[in-house]
């Protein structure tokens, strides 16, 4: 990889780190030189290993958990540089008039609280010049049927990434999501979310979904030294959905 957003001898946690973007994120922080904890529920170890990277089990919805993460990471390196708040859990297709309660509580402990327990943290451990990014969604953008929970969940992360770069831009601290639409990963294809990728593959211009190595590639543009005036930004990678329907898509709306 050239010098170009380089991350030599920077010291980076990826939350959510064992599969799907936050994988693609190790892999990608790694090959531009990082030091990486891959921080994740299941156990990765063997897969951390092989990369290079430094496997940590968290449960993020546990703010213990995140506290211990991040104190262990600056032990082990003495720095933070980076941490990405990517772990996430999707909730399930329910309409509104038959959420439960639960899904609602799952999707606010792990993709609200999760990200919430990582900014206190690392702000207290982090020099100026650290970076935080997280994971939201363009459902954080916008509504999304049947799935309300994640999409709360979802614009909650996208106003308190903005919260939080107000209030650590004068530390040096900067803070920015990325919002993606649809990522080729195990948890887009649950139970339901093939029907949903079809439908999106319709409405996208480029006529696909998005590639977990794509929203990668934006963590890595966000968490980078050249990217110092970038704070407070919800970076949408929909493919050009927003700038309105395909030709494909409208054919078949009135098919």
């Amino acid at each position: 990889m050239s010098d170009f957003f380089n991350l030599k001898g920077q010291v980076a946690v990826v939350t959510g780190g064992g599969s799907g973007i936050g994988l693609k994120t190790v892999e990608r922080f790694i090959a531009a030189g990082a030091r990486v904890v891959m921080a994740d529920r299941d156990h990765c170890s063997e897969k951390a290993s092989a990369l290079g990277a430094t496997f940590a089990a968290c449960d993020v919805s546990k703010e213990s958990d995140v506290e211990q993460l991040l104190e262990a990471t600056l032990r082990e390196y003495g720095r933070l540089d980076i941490l990405v708040n990517n772990a996430g859990v999707f909730g399930a297709y329910q309409k509104l008039d038959e959420i439960t309660t639960d899904v609602f509580e799952r999707c606010y402990r792990v993709n609200l609280l999760g990200v919430a327990h990582g900014i206190k943290h690392a702000a207290k451990r982090m020099q100026p010049g650290g970076r935080i990014v997280n994971t939201a969604s363009a459902a954080g953008l916008t509504g999304a049927v049947s799935l309300g929970a994640y999409v709360a969940s979802k614009h909650a992360v996208v106003g308190l990434s903005k919260t939080a770069a107000v209030e650590l831009g004068a530390q040096g601290i900067r803070v920015n999501c990325v919002c993606p639409t649809t990522v080729n990963t195990p948890m887009a294809h649950e139970q339901g979310g093939d029907f949903m990728i079809a439908g999106e593959r319709l409405l996208v211009p480029l006529g696909r979904i998005c590639e977990a190595e794509e929203v990668a590639a934006a963590i890595h543009f966000l968490a980078s030294e050249e990217c110092g005036f970038v704070n407070g930004q919800a970076l949408l990678l929909d493919g050009g959905m927003g700038c309105g329907m395909t030709e494909i898509g409208f054919s078949e709306l009135i098919s």
